[in-house]
């Protein structure tokens, strides 16, 4: 933990104040992917498959499409099949023919998807269009075997699958890239320092008032109307490179892991903190009273608990007035302080009011 603590300070103390492409740091607004859903039938599988009631429901509409009419009084029951539920994302300007991997996954009681196919399944968007139509072989890196006893192996998650190029796009979703004068560059994290440099480097390469810092998040850039100018105009914004403002400071803790990033900009305001450890032991040592021969009594089972306190040796340092990063590191790794004790150091520092940064725990 104290090496790992060291070399994750030391790699933020050598992040200096670095140019970033624009393209890596802000998004045109409007330009996005959308998010698709659907549901359909996988077949094929061995055995593996749903006993659902909307299962047997879906394959008896399925058959009646084609022209099997299956008796009311009957119930289609297969163990080879699975209803699915569908999802996928379809990209920023995707057109019709070009495919899209898709997702899919178990919704029934269906023990593992291996070895199924996809039947054509339309995937439609938030507004109840269809935008794709997927169909395919299923790719299931998991497994699963169970035994007549009840036990049962399983690696990974085998009730869902991927179909790489599974969705043939039908329709295009509508992008206002091209249209108005102006376009808006979104920045990924917001930042006021931040926003208004991208706007500075905008207009000392092409002039100025071409592009104004509308708050911490948004810079509006003048564009060229026609689309390929548009593309050619936006190629040379994203290569821009741009100084990026440093961020707040910040300490992230993960209480399920007990992982623990300091940031660069973390200051400590003069404190002093002991810590020690105090560690609680105890033992069951169960005795055994055997009755007098012939006295006609019961073997019994006495209960012997024992308990032993250890305080271990407490620690005390001291933090000058802004302490920086290296020096908090460096009392912490001296103190010899575990994940569990370094966040309760952290959270006192902050209840204190000591600790100048912002307190995550995640």
């Amino acid at each position: 933990m104290k090496r790992a603590m060291v070399l994750i300070c030391a790699m933020l103390l050598s992040l200096s104040a670095e140019a970033t492409r624009l393209k890596d740091m802000a998004s045109v607004a409007g330009v996005r992917s959308n998010q698709l859903v659907g549901y359909g039938l996988v077949v094929g599988l061995d055995g593996t498959g749903d006993k659902t009631s909307f299962t047997s429901q879906t394959f008896r509409n399925m058959l009646n499409n084609f022209g099997v009419a299956i008796p009311p009084n009957v119930n289609p029951k297969s163990k080879n099949i699975a209803a699915v539920a569908i999802h996928a994302d379809l990209p920023a300007f995707a057109k019709p023919g070009q495919t899209i991997d898709i997702t899919v996954s178990a919704i029934g009681d269906a023990k593992s998807l291996r070895g199924g196919s996809l039947l054509m399944s339309p995937l439609k968007g938030a507004d109840g269009q269809v935008y794709a139509i997927g169909q395919g072989n299923l790719v299931v890196s998991g497994f699963g075997v169970q035994g007549d006893d009840g036990s049962r192996l399983s690696l990974n998650v085998p009730s869902v699958g991927r179909i790489p190029g599974g969705a043939t796009v039908e329709r295009a979703v509508p992008s206002g890239f091209a249209q108005g004068d102006s376009l808006m560059l979104n920045l990924h994290r917001s930042d006021f320092t931040t926003s208004r440099r991208v706007a500075e480097q905008i207009n000392q390469l092409l002039g100025p008032d071409m592009a104004a810092s509308l708050d911490a998040t948004s810079i509006r850039v003048r564009a060229p109307r026609d689309p390929s100018q548009r593309v050619s105009f936006l190629s040379v914004l994203e290569n821009l490179n741009v100084e990026q403002a440093q961020d707040a400071a910040k300490v992230v803790i993960n209480s399920r892991t007990g992982t623990i990033i300091i940031g660069q900009n973390v200051q400590v305001s003069p404190v002093a903190i002991t810590h020690g450890g105090l560690t609680v032991s105890i033992t069951e040592t169960p005795e055994v009273n055997q009755p007098d021969p012939l006295s006609g009594g019961q073997t019994v089972i006495a209960p012997r608990t024992g308990i032993q306190v250890d305080e271990g040796s407490g620690h005390m340092f001291e933090f000058s007035p802004g302490a920086s990063l290296s020096q908090i590191v460096e009392a912490v790794n001296q103190v010899g302080a575990a994940p569990g004790d370094l966040m309760a150091i952290l959270e006192a520092l902050k209840q204190a009011g000591a600790l100048q940064a912002e307190l995550v725990v995640i």
